[in-house]
């Protein structure tokens, strides 16, 4: 059984028992429970529910595990013959939840 849920915006595919990396939830600690409502698609074993826009009482129930930060990447700006160097990098925060119930 799975659900495509929408989190912060963006899209991530539910299923039960795996963990999924989401944009960072800082109002949240490690071991809270959060419900989100399944807005896209739910399956359950055979039975498709498409949302228009959410699937009517199907939720997703996480626990939120941990947060942390992706490595570091590196962003170089250069223009030619004119001098012009600039280096800047960027760490992303996540939050890392698990998914413990996906219901129709």
């Amino acid at each position: 059984m799975y659900a495509l849920v929408e989190i912060k915006g963006k899209q991530y595919k539910a299923q039960e028992g795996k963990h999924i990396l989401v944009d960072l939830h800082a109002e949240h600690a490690e071991g809270d429970k959060l419900e989100f409502p399944v807005f896209l698609l739910s399956d359950g074993e055979g039975n498709v529910s498409v949302g228009k826009p959410h699937v009517e009482g199907a939720k997703v129930v996480v626990k939120v595990m941990e947060s942390l930060r992706d490595k570091k990447i590196r962003v170089f700006k250069y223009k030619k013959r004119k001098g012009y160097r600039r280096t800047i990098g960027h760490r992303q925060n996540y939050t890392k939840l698990l998914v413990e119930k996906v219901s129709n």
